[in-house]
């Protein structure tokens, strides 16, 4: 097994958007994938290059570890960073967002005095929130945070105000506000955030960005040479279709020496003692940050090295970034409209429209929480909220062959569709027609018949 396969490469047909392209994927043939936000979908191509990889693996272990996968690794690296715009030396890649956030935080050094703070806005993922409180308690609270509440539908200039107000109450407060946390789309509601004009105002205001963009690559344009943010991590496994998980890590040079450890820590890690643990693979000429993250742990990571392959079947299937993240960002709108005309309410937008500027739409649902009946409305006793919010995905699931992802958000129920490649604008008519269906039966108090395990 020499080298001569790790530039071979398959050739694609153009494929059209919709019923077609959903024949490139691997669906059930009765399931309707209108999440695509959460997980992602993998094409078949792709699947079979990566158990292409997975086989040679197989064929000789540690020659493939330790001397071909580093190599495949580097391809893979430099097709992302080229999509980013950054130097390949600034971008590894990991399991996930969540994972490059818990990477930073626990990197840091907070300062003794107390003072630092750490900012989010109430819309955080809660995973990510959750690493902040952990951040904060693992060291004795030496660090707090100071959370930002946002109401939408709200303006960009209001949420940039907002963030401004709060880094001068910290301030003012005596705090140092070390580090922001934001979105580029944020999760549950799917709406976009400014987070150009926040890696901005972090810049002028001496706060280190960390732009979680877990829906970023393959979702909406990006370019980190002229976004410069401190810290970046976009899942490639949701809207770049790579297989899950995996994630693009950027840090620009001047902070590598700040991300001393992955997590776990591995054999890359440089201590600062005098001391030589064994290393058990070859030198290498990369860098420390680098080198870091080239092996953490024994994994399949051969997830990792389809990246490559991916942005090609992107280009050549689907006629490249722009054809797929505008047919996605089109139907995503359309269809939101459509399923809040067949469900007779609304969709979550601003007046300049910024919220839906992605592929995804978040549409109320014609449901109240209320002790007391509402003429005219579905209404869920406050009691039986959580309950009916399982057995409405549940529903979903088992009757109607979906998942569509639901939150009680601002006190309203609201639900989150996405637009994707392998969607046309009938999935969104069966959608509105599925939760219209699921609704109504919440009003008829079927999830009451449920038997608790």
């Amino acid at each position: 097994m020499g080298e001569a396969y790790l530039s071979e490469s398959s050739s694609y047909e153009p494929v059209a958007f919709g019923t077609e392209m959903r024949d490139q994927f691997l669906f059930a043939p009765d399931w309707k994938n209108l999440n695509h936000g959460s997980f992602g979908a993998v094409p078949r191509a792709i699947r079979d290059k990566q158990r292409e990889y997975q086989d040679l693996c197989e064929q000789a272990p540690d020659r493939w570890i330790r001397y071909i996968y580093p190599k495949l690794l580097d391809e893979s690296r430099e097709a992302i960073a080229k999509l980013l715009n950054v130097s390949t030396s600034t971008i590894v890649l990991v399991p996930n967002a969540t994972t490059a956030v818990n990477t930073v935080l626990l990197n840091l050094v907070w300062n003794k005095d107390g003072n630092d703070e750490i900012i989010y806005f109430n819309t955080i993922y809660g995973a990510c929130g959750k690493v902040a409180d952990y951040i904060c308690e693992a060291n004795h609270n030496i660090v707090s945070t100071r959370e930002i509440l946002l109401n939408y539908p709200l303006e960009d200039g209001d949420l940039l105000a907002s963030f401004r107000d709060a880094i001068q109450n910290s301030k003012l407060a005596g705090k140092t506000p070390r580090i922001a946390i934001f979105d580029t789309v944020t999760s549950m509601p799917g709406v976009r955030m400014p987070f150009g004009d926040l890696i901005t105002i972090c810049r002028e205001e001496g706060v280190l960005s960390m732009v979680d963009g877990a829906h970023g690559i393959g979702h909406i344009p990006l370019d980190l040479s002229t976004l410069s943010p401190d810290f970046f991590v976009s899942n490639c496994h949701k809207w770049l279709l790579v297989p899950r998980g995996c994630a693009v890590f950027y840090v620009p040079e001047k902070h590598q020496p700040l991300i001393r450890s992955t997590m776990p820590t591995s054999h890359g890690f440089v201590t600062k003692r005098d001391v030589e643990f064994a290393n058990p693979f070859p030198p290498k000429s990369k860098s420390e940050f680098e080198n870091n993250f080239e092996f953490v742990g024994t994994i399949d990571n051969t997830n990792y090295l389809v990246a490559a392959e991916v942005i090609k079947w992107r280009k050549e299937v689907c006629g490249g970034e722009e054809a797929i993240m505008k047919y996605s960002i089109d139907l995503a709108k359309e269809g939101g409209k459509l399923v809040a005309e067949i469900l007779g309410t609304k969709i979550l937008d601003n007046a300049k429209g910024s919220l839906t500027d992605c592929p995804m739409v978040n549409v109320l649902l014609p449901l109240k929480v209320s002790s007391s009946k509402i003429p005219g409305s579905l209404t869920v006793p406050p009691e039986n909220a959580a309950k009916v919010h399982q057995w409405m995905l549940e529903t979903l699931m088992n009757d109607y062959k979906t998942y569509i992802a639901i939150a009680y958000f601002q006190d309203e129920w609201w639900t989150r569709l996405c637009g994707q490649i392998y969607l046309s604008i009938s999935d969104f008519e069966s959608a509105a027609n599925s939760l219209k269906s699921v609704c109504e039966r919440v009003g008829n108090e079927e999830y009451l018949e449920v038997k608790s395990d």
